[in-house]
């Protein structure tokens, strides 16, 4: 019975099934810009896509797109036509690999790309404000800004409860009421409140199964390169939010989990080494790259990725939909904040990670193209470094940018750090 359900391909469906929806995705939006369509653009970490879907308003996330130019190779197509249009070689990839697909009408490797009917964006990312204000100039739309008060500092989150947490949520809440009454303009649909609780009622089925799925890696062997197999995965989580085809993916994908798990049925055919991964993957070379670890036998078994470009998504928050606005409120509070602290205070999550996965090392990978989520890394490794007895290793490229990255000699140094694990396992195993 068991190689039976195999064999119809429950392992595996997953990836399979992601990038066939993620095919379907671009289709989508190939067809609004044929209708001559507006669309929202939006981004990873606050998409918002809750109350923009009640509008049944088409998303675009320009970040899915600029990436998807560079695991398809062609980015410096795009990087160089931004460039000569004026824009410096030293800011964001995704930011000039999209102003090149504006340029160029629409035009990207999986589709055509709408234009923006309005632009939502959030303070996540201190490069959102500015990338948006490019639509504003090009396309003369609306342009929501999204202000969610961040942690203060290390360990200074707050909660439901806390009167702080409470004066933050009421203030994001007053916010989303604004876009609510830009969407209606927009598209001429009037606010349904049910049609946003049925929309968040997806949302909390897919934020339940992806806090599984992420859970589920603590496993040996591990049952899904995080680096890899949790791209796919993210595609999915941000352009199929809110919807029944994005919760039913996850529910389904739990249960792949469920079978691999109960099987022992691991992402290597022999799992030596278990990392995490600080940072954006290395777009240009993406399978390449994971080759270089997966030859030694070491896999990703988590990743701040999954964190923060799921909009803080890991953290499984679940919306009470007896009180949707309010709690809509909560969730966007408490995902972004997550997200921004996966970026700037992630040393204390990898601490505790090393025990609950059990890591044997972790790798950071800060970007030319990225300093949001570049800047402070050396610092968090050392605070790693200083808290727990466990390797790591530092690697720069880019993850758009393919004249910045040399696979050499980015292969020398991976080869180094995992001679120096093999060594520390030797010497182990001597001592035991």
């Amino acid at each position: 019975m068991d190689e039976q359900r195999q064999g119809t391909g429950l392992v595996g469906r997953g990836n399979r099934e992601g990038a066939e929806l993620f095919r379907q995705w671009f289709t989508e939006l190939g067809r609004t810009a044929a209708e001559g369509k507006g669309a929202a653009y939006v981004f990873v970490m606050g998409s918002l896509a809750e109350i923009l879907r009640t509008f049944d308003l088409p998303v675009v996330f320009p970040e899915i797109n600029s990436l998807q130019t560079a695991v398809r190779r062609v980015a410096h197509e795009y990087l160089n036509q931004a460039e000569d249009y004026g824009y410096s070689p030293d800011i964001c990839g995704y930011v000039k690999a999209d102003v090149a697909v504006q340029l160029r009408g629409g035009e990207h490797p999986m589709g055509k790309i709408p234009k923006p009917a309005l632009a939502v964006l959030t303070n996540a990312c201190n490069t959102y404000i500015k990338w948006g204000e490019i639509w504003e100039r090009m396309y003369h739309i609306p342009l929501f800004t999204l202000d969610v008060p961040g942690t203060r500092a290390a360990g200074t989150q707050t909660w439901p409860g806390d009167p702080d947490f409470e004066n933050d949520r009421e203030y994001v809440q007053a916010q989303l009421t604004e876009l609510i009454a830009i969407c209606e303009k927009v598209t001429g649909i009037k606010f349904d409140i049910d049609r946003l609780r049925e929309v968040m009622g997806h949302a909390n089925e897919m934020s339940r199964g992806w806090k599984q799925v992420l859970e589920f890696n603590r496993s040996r062997p591990s049952l899904f390169n995080a680096l890899t197999d949790g791209t796919i995965y993210l595609g999915v989580s941000n352009s199929f939010r809110g919807t029944p085809e994005g919760a039913r993916y996850f529910t389904e994908l739990v249960e792949e989990m469920a079978y691999k798990a109960e099987r022992h049925i691991g992402t290597l055919n022999e799992e030596k080494y278990r990392l995490t991964f600080v940072g954006v993957p290395c777009y240009p070379i993406f399978r390449r790259f994971n080759e270089l670890f997966s030859e030694w036998g070491g896999t990703f078994v988590h990743s701040t990725y999954l964190w923060f470009a799921s909009g803080g998504a890991n953290v499984g928050f679940e919306y009470d939909l007896g009180r949707p606005l309010e709690s809509l409120a909560e969730g966007v509070l408490i995902s972004v904040r997550n997200a921004m602290d996966s970026m700037f205070y992630q040393d204390g999550a990898i601490i505790d990670m090393v025990d609950s996965f059990g890591l044997d090392g972790v790798v950071y990978h800060p970007v030319k193209s990225c300093r949001t989520t570049s800047t402070g890394l050396a610092d968090n490794r050392r605070s790693l470094m200083a808290a727990r007895n466990i390797p790591s290793l530092f690697i720069e490229s880019d993850m758009m940018d393919r004249r910045v990255v040399t696979e050499a000699q980015m292969k020398n140094r991976i080869d180094a750090f995992f001679e120096g694990l093999a060594s520390r396992k030797q010497q182990e195993a001597a001592a035991r």
